[in-house]
């Protein structure tokens, strides 16, 4: 099994994210650091993360959709932050062995502090890698609220690669723009996503985003969740 993907199934991280403790030197196998594609035997290979035992995971893999406030981070630590992992307090657990235990699990891709709406937390590495890598093209929807309407050059605009300092984005669609009260909304789809990418796309036309809410994933839709709140779903509703 390639050591990547051994990670993942471990329920440490994501395979992108794996490459990059891989990189950085925090990953050994029997004692020595891996070279990048290694391929390993999990029932005899030794495989440590930052001098901690990593096994296969036989937990029960777990899907929770959260629709994060303002002001939470997407991170499994609050050293910069409150972490959207704050949100479920108390109430997740799982009932194991006759004793309640608190199951790890950690964000699929991010989304901005200053934005809200969904965000999906699971164990399950190898669909993070599929839902975050944009060779996958998996869409990702967004409510957009701004001052002015939107032109049609701007539409166009939005729609071709944009250079964004160093980043090189590719277009985004825009399924909708409506009147609403206190501006107009715009429904935009991403297939792939760069840092703070949306705000530097209509900063760029010179639009100024006053809320961004994420309502969809690939399947999965944010819906009447409220803000705050989260809940458990099947993998199914989400690939």
């Amino acid at each position: 099994m390639r050591l990547n993907k051994f990670l993942a199934q471990s329920g440490l991280c994501s395979r992108r994210r794996a490459d990059e403790f891989i990189e950085a030197g925090k990953i050994t196998v029997n004692g020595k650091q891996p070279k990048h594609g290694v391929q390993i035997d999990p029932k005899k290979d030794e495989v440590k993360f930052r001098d901690k035992i990593i096994k296969l995971s036989e937990e029960e893999l777990i899907y929770i959709i959260v629709n994060k406030p303002v002001g939470y981070i997407t991170t499994t630590t609050s050293d910069q932050g409150k972490s959207v992992l704050e949100l479920l307090k108390a109430k997740y657990y799982y009932a194991i062995g006759g004793k309640r235990e608190r199951r790890r699990v950690f964000p699929v891709g991010r989304l901005d502090k200053d934005s809200e709406g969904l965000v999906l937390l699971t164990n399950d590495g190898d669909l993070t890698e599929k839902l975050s890598h944009p060779r996958f093209e998996h869409e990702k929807e967004y409510e957009i609220l701004i001052d002015e309407d939107m032109s049609e050059d701007d539409i166009e605009n939005v729609s071709k690669q944009m250079q964004l300092g160093d980043d090189n984005v590719k277009g985004a669609k825009i399924k909708e723009v409506k009147k609403v009260e206190g501006g107009y909304a715009v429904y935009l789809v991403l297939k792939e996503g760069k840092n703070r990418q949306i705000r530097r796309m209509f900063g760029r036309l010179g639009h100024n985003i006053r809320k961004l809410k994420r309502i969809r994933i690939n399947k999965l839709e944010l819906g009447k969740l409220p803000v705050g709140q989260w809940r458990y779903v099947e993998k199914s509703e989400i690939i």
